[in-house]
């Protein structure tokens, strides 16, 4: 298939700029699989589309304040390090700018030298990987130089860093947002619980693989760069167990979907386990683990709009947006979401 088969038109308009407020009334456009049935809902009647004996599965990682803005030692020129994944205690592998002038060797400080860089090896991706030096704990630090790096679309400062985590956000090390998650508010999650649903944490750091740009004509040709993912024993349990009582698997943003059919095996049944996963899904992908998804609006031609595609069919995908846009849905990491399973539209 052809990047530009996931190709759509968006007014510059429609992307959000800052969070709904409240977050749980934003829209939520919700779809039939594979059907071209669509209602317009208010996101926090997604209590209504649950049965008692659904799994709810979110990704509980914490974006942290990736983007740590330096100048390089001698030169004294700016450059902007975005941290993307930890690989031992001082080494991480991150974007940097410019990358013309921090070849391996450079050296960075960051807040008058309470905390240096060394570039010392570069990526398949055109990253680098960067080995920190500081006194102190590194987190702390990270803390008082770091910033929450907002997606390139989003012009506007957040008045709090909290309006770019989920309310379930646990364990740091994403430099990006599971944004679908961002709809969901403690009093959206106690209606879910009180219905008798189980809302299940699993991991993935969020870092390249998920918005790295598709520059490849085919999609085939695309590599998804490696991402962190974790499923505990007692959360496949409890997976396992609703699949097996009759239950749906509902996974909350395509980060959750990435991490369960990494899990899964071919019957669909969940296995705990740890590792790094660049699972890429697109269209002719066979899910074994999920039943329905709750996402966002995605960038055209990007591999979230390719799951998607893989998940509902590109075609009904496309007519989504298109309604999507001439209802003026708002789009992107702050916009609208869509809730999409099998014959889950009600009034149609």
């Amino acid at each position: 298939m052809k990047t530009s088969d996931f190709d759509y038109t968006l007014p510059e308009e429609l992307i959000a700029q800052t969070p709904m407020q409240p977050r749980e009334m934003c829209r939520m456009l919700v779809c039939d699989r594979f059907v071209n049935k669509r209602e317009h809902k208010i996101f926090k009647s997604i209590v209504d589309y649950l049965s008692p004996n659904d799994v709810v599965v979110v990704n509980e990682t914490k974006v942290i304040p990736a983007r740590l803005i330096g100048v390089k030692d001698l030169s004294q020129i700016p450059v902007e390090v975005l941290l993307l994944k930890r690989i031992n205690q001082n080494d991480w592998e991150a974007l940097v700018r410019p990358g013309r002038r921090l070849k391996a060797g450079s050296t960075i400080s960051f807040g008058g030298g309470e905390l240096r860089a060394e570039i010392i090896d570069t990526t398949d991706f055109g990253g680098r990987i960067v080995r920190f030096s500081y006194d102190g704990i590194f987190e702390n630090i990270l803390d008082r130089l770091g910033e929450t790096p907002l997606p390139p679309y989003i012009h506007e400062k957040l008045e709090d860093s909290s309006q770019y985590q989920t309310v379930y956000a646990q364990i740091e090390g994403s430099a990006a947002a599971p944004t679908a998650g961002l709809h969901f508010t403690e009093e959206v999650l106690d209606a879910i619980k009180q219905k008798g649903i189980a809302i299940v944490p699993v991991l993935l750091h969020v870092g390249l693989g998920t918005f790295r740009p598709v520059q490849e004509e085919n999609i085939e040709a695309h590599n998804m760069h490696t991402e962190f993912f974790e499923v505990s024993q007692d959360a496949a349990d409890k997976i396992n167990k609703a699949r097996e009582n009759g239950g749906r698997i509902v996974c909350i943003g395509t980060t959750a979907v990435r991490t369960l059919e990494s899990a899964a095996d071919e019957s669909g049944f969940i296995q705990p386990k740890s590792g790094n996963t660049n699972i890429f899904i697109y269209p002719g992908y066979k899910f074994k683990a999920t039943d329905v998804l709750l996402t966002n609006f995605h960038l055209p031609q990007s591999t979230l709009l390719m799951l998607v595609s893989a998940f509902m069919g590109r075609e009904e995908a496309l007519l989504a947006y298109e309604e999507a846009v001439k209802d003026k849905y708002r789009f992107f990491s702050f916009g609208d979401c869509m809730l999409i399973g099998n014959d889950i539209v009600k009034n149609a």
